[in-house]
């Protein structure tokens, strides 16, 4: 392919060259780029991509894209002088790789929480619909039938461009997408044709990177702002910022709700361990997930199947059947009624969406004993928020290490500490090794009583000082728990 070719649609500032050039490969990477390659020099946050300019032309690279020109004393390589090279690079990628997401209905769904839930039952959905479908995940990605490992929430736009390619060779007509907040900032989206936004829901997450709330709001609201007239917008109004999304969006907008008025409306009749039954759009409809958040999660996943098109009886029928993302409230009952829940919530509001859905089921009598810890190299300011929210609705708690990452696990602990309060302290344990953690919580419980797992879900590892090392929460509380058969 040709430069001039990848060029299109992209603004360009300054232009030294030829733009004739037959082109090879991509790369933001400075270590990857070979002959004819174009090399992206990005200002990331830990590095510059303009200071490894000249090694890659050193390397073969046929083409720069960057923000600021270098002295250049020769013109064997094109430069293009751009406003955002990451912008570019999203443009770019989409050319070079036919610009998949056009022929597929590609719909995104974005919040803090239940976004993987949403698009993994989504992707369920459609597959028993009878669609070929793929799926871009925190947990996997999917081509149809075929796994592709999950490595971000949101992949870069070279990696995304060629699973959207593989989709679309494989003849997938719908792709269920999971838009971070981390990925519309860093423009990884760049240049995407979306059919459809969902928004589930904003609370406390990634200040690390985003630094204050309003920041984190603009760039899931960025999402919507950037869908075209011929999509949808789908928005959860009892989300106080529900409408916020939609303010600014050219896309037909939706909205779904448990107890407001909207396109798409739910009542909890019962929420038992068991499942959800629910008045859905005034059907009565029997759900295998549990508690109020999966309810909201049900709604989003319902209204989009039926903006686009499909069937709603059917669409009941088969989401009656289906049960939701690895590691979101996963849970295992032993042979002496003890009860074992493992959960993604990782934020203060996901911990406490998870503990009133424990509250409003148990009888009474039974204790909660939760066991949570906060990554390392995150936001931490939430980390004493969710200390106090797993204290306040829960009979025991013990805090211990999460992923620490490159930090001190006691020092991420000592900060979960700082939100225990003198009432709640006597309650509290803090146990530094996470297995020994669940294997207490064992030990404490009776017959009877519920142990939550929060904060690693899905996740089969624990990073610590860079190493991941294999760690699997539910395999721990297995052992633990030897469940009815």
């Amino acid at each position: 392919m040709q430069l001039q070719d990848l060029l299109y649609g992209v603004t360009i500032k300054e232009l030294v060259g030829k733009t004739d050039r037959q082109i090879n490969g991509l790369n933001f990477d400075s270590r990857k780029v070979g002959k004819d390659d174009i090399f992206f020099a990005i200002v990331g946050t830990l590095a510059d991509g303009h200071q490894f300019i000249e090694q890659t032309v050193q390397q073969g690279a046929g083409v720069i894209v960057c923000e600021n020109l270098p002295e250049i004393d020769d013109y064997i390589v094109t430069y293009v002088k751009v406003e955002n090279t990451s912008v570019a690079l999203g443009i770019m990628a989409g050319n070079y790789f036919g610009n998949p997401s056009a022929d597929l209905k590609l719909i995104g769904i974005t919040g803090t929480n239940g976004k993987t839930t949403i698009a993994t039952i989504l992707f369920k959905l459609f597959k028993d619909l009878g669609y070929k479908t793929g799926l871009l995940s925190t947990v996997e990605n999917y081509i149809h039938d075929t796994v592709v490992p999950a490595t971000h929430t949101t992949p870069n736009p070279i990696a995304l461009n060629q699973l959207l390619r593989d989709m679309v060779n494989a003849g997938c007509d719908y792709c269920f997408m999971e838009v971070s907040s981390h990925a519309v900032a860093q423009h990884r989206i760049e240049g995407l044709a979306f059919s459809g936004g969902v928004f589930s829901n904003l609370t406390h997450d990634h200040l690390d990177f985003h630094k204050t709330f309003d920041a984190y709001l603009k760039a899931k609201k960025a999402f919507f702002d950037m869908l075209p007239k011929t999509a949808f917008a789908l928005t959860n109004i009892d989300d106080k910022n529900g409408m916020v999304m939609l303010q600014n969006t050219k896309a037909h907008k939706k909205s779904y709700a448990l107890k407001q008025l909207a396109d798409f409306k739910a009542k909890i009749i019962e929420n038992q361990f068991s499942g959800l039954h629910l008045d859905i759009d005034n059907e009565d409809v029997y759900f295998k997930l549990v508690g109020s958040f999966n309810a909201y999660n049900l709604l989003a996943v319902y209204g989009t199947a039926i903006l686009l098109e499909q069937d709603k009886l059917k669409v009941l029928t088969m989401l009656s059947r289906l049960s939701g993302a690895e590691g979101r409230f996963d849970y295992i009952t032993s042979a002496d009624k003890i009860i074992g829940i493992v959960d993604y919530a990782h934020t203060p509001d996901a911990v406490q969406n998870v503990l009133s859905t424990i509250a409003n089921i148990r009888k009474g009598t039974e204790q909660v004993i939760t066991v949570i810890g906060c990554g390392g190299d995150r936001d931490k300011t939430k980390r004493p928020i969710m200390a106090q929210v797993a204290c306040d609705w829960s009979d025991k708690v013990i805090l211990t290490s999460d992923n620490p990452r490159t930090e001190d696990a006691q020092t991420i602990i000592n900060d979960m500490e700082a939100g225990v309060s003198p009432t709640n302290k006597r309650k509290t344990l803090s146990i530094l090794d996470r297995k020994e953690a669940i294997k207490t919580a064992f030990h404490l419980a009776q017959p009877g009583d519920i142990i939550l797992v929060a904060g690693k879900g899905h996740e089969k590892y624990q990073e610590i000082n860079g190493v991941r090392n294999h760690f699997d929460d539910k395999e721990i509380l297995l052992e633990q728990l030897k469940p009815i058969s």
